[in-house]
């Protein structure tokens, strides 16, 4: 084996490691989640603007991590309760899906 094979095979040993400890640390409610979807809906739904309208500081105080929303299931009751009083008619997927959109740019919970 080539010096350069040996290092090309490191290195896709490293990039897969990477890659697995990453997924690996998605809360296992978001596992299989449609990202693309999730952000999708967000932007279809306007719930951005919703929320930038709601509060003063833009909507972000909901992302605090001391705020109500401080478990994935939580955060995906939290996306159900929107729905329902927004009368979205989200489907379970949905919810997931943006659930799994916010969890990844905002709350970050860890497996």
């Amino acid at each position: 084996m080539s010096h350069s094979s040996m290092i090309r095979g490191a290195l896709a040993c490293a990039l897969l490691g990477v890659a697995l400890s990453a997924s690996a640390q998605v809360p296992a409610i978001f596992k299989g989640a449609d990202l693309k979807l999730g952000e999708k809906l967000i932007a279809e739904h306007k719930c951005n603007q919703c929320h930038a309208q709601k509060w003063a500081d833009g909507g972000q105080a909901i992302y605090r991590p001391q705020g109500r929303v401080n478990s994935p299931a939580r955060l995906v009751a939290m996306v159900e309760q929107c729905s329902t009083q927004m009368n979205l008619g989200l489907f379970p997927e949905d919810v997931a899906a943006v659930a799994a959109v916010l969890n990844q740019n905002h709350y970050k919970f860890k497996n």
